[in-house]
């Protein structure tokens, strides 16, 4: 049975057209349908894990076809063959419709943040942000501080607590930290504009936690990432990350899992500025030249086909 509220909603305004997310799907569909009200599910993450959830759903004493799992992203020059596969563990007939990511980024040219990357040399400096659901430990927040020290790349580390933690900044960091890379290194507590720093020319590296958004905003504007998943999906975004060549994941200890200052300096410097890392700085721009190419083509597609399903219903 439905949601008596929304139900009353639909009856009230009787769109031609109801579009829900995962966190809505059972109620949004019966009251749809019992108003015969055509019902679109919109998929905010990409067909690689949406697939092997069905699967494992629909079809579990069959084993995945594709037992690597890399992960996901909605255009098909990432995952394509998940969302041809997709259509076959959801019977519901699936689109893809592109990487959906800020393109407009001329915001504010007077930021400190901007302003000091002005400074820096082009692609000599990484972005640090771990965005707003994952917040580092202790020991974690250390290891990067001193893997950023390490590396000797210029960065800009935006540093969040959970909501309530009363904590300072210098006192959340190494003594004497923010001392030792006042020159090359800038640290800011809360949030930061991420798609204006991301499209700076100084920009040549992400540290990310590999969350969805992220990774998009990153292959948007050619950033390769430097990934240090934390957890849900981030993990498996990681992987896809490596997979197609558009960055290296940071390796944790295979006991405590805990992620090492070594490896962090490690895989900055070779992403970033190494010459063995021309090869993820290439393919990150690549797949910014794909996005930039296919532009709206297939949110064009999509419209087509919703406003289809609208003269059927």
């Amino acid at each position: 049975m439905g949601n008596p509220s929304f139900s009353r909603i639909l009856q009230t305004l009787r769109p031609d057209l109801v579009i829900y997310d995962y966190f809505r799907p059972r109620p949004s569909t019966a009251d749809a349908l019992e108003y015969k009200i055509p019902a679109v599910e919109f998929l905010t993450s990409g067909a690689a894990p949406l697939s092997y959830v069905y699967h494992m759903f629909n079809k579990p004493d069959v084993e995945f076809p594709f037992p690597e799992l890399p992960s996901s992203l909605s255009f098909k020059e990432l995952e394509g063959k998940y969302i041809d596969y997709l259509p076959t563990v959801t019977m519901k007939k699936t689109i893809a419709i592109g990487p959906l990511v800020q393109q407009n980024v001329d915001g504010d040219k007077n930021l400190e943040i901007l302003q000091w990357l002005g400074t820096k040399d082009e692609l000599s400096t990484v972005f640090v942000s771990f965005g707003s659901e994952s917040f580092l430990s202790k020991e974690e927040r250390e290891e990067i501080a001193h893997g950023l020290e390490l590396s000797g790349v210029n960065f800009v580390w935006i540093v969040r607590f959970p909501t309530g933690e009363r904590i300072v900044v210098e006192e959340a960091l190494p003594v004497g930290f923010l001392k030792r890379i006042e020159e090359r290194g800038m640290v800011v507590d809360g949030w930061a504009p991420q798609a204006q720093i991301l499209a700076h020319s100084s920009i040549g590296g992400f540290v990310s936690h590999c969350g969805w958004n992220s990774i998009l905003e990153s292959l948007n504007f050619g950033v390769p990432i430097i990934a240090v998943p934390m957890n849900n999906d981030q993990p498996v975004n990681a992987k896809l990350v490596e997979e197609v060549g558009v960055g290296l994941e940071v390796r944790r200890n295979d006991q405590n899992k805990r992620i090492d200052r070594d490896n962090i300096a490690q895989v900055i410097k070779k992403v970033v500025k190494d010459e063995s890392g021309v090869d993820v700085r290439m393919k990150a721009r690549e797949f910014s030249e794909i996005i930039r190419m296919k532009g709206e083509r297939d949110i064009d597609g999509l419209v087509d086909e919703l406003v289809q399903l609208c003269n059927e219903g």
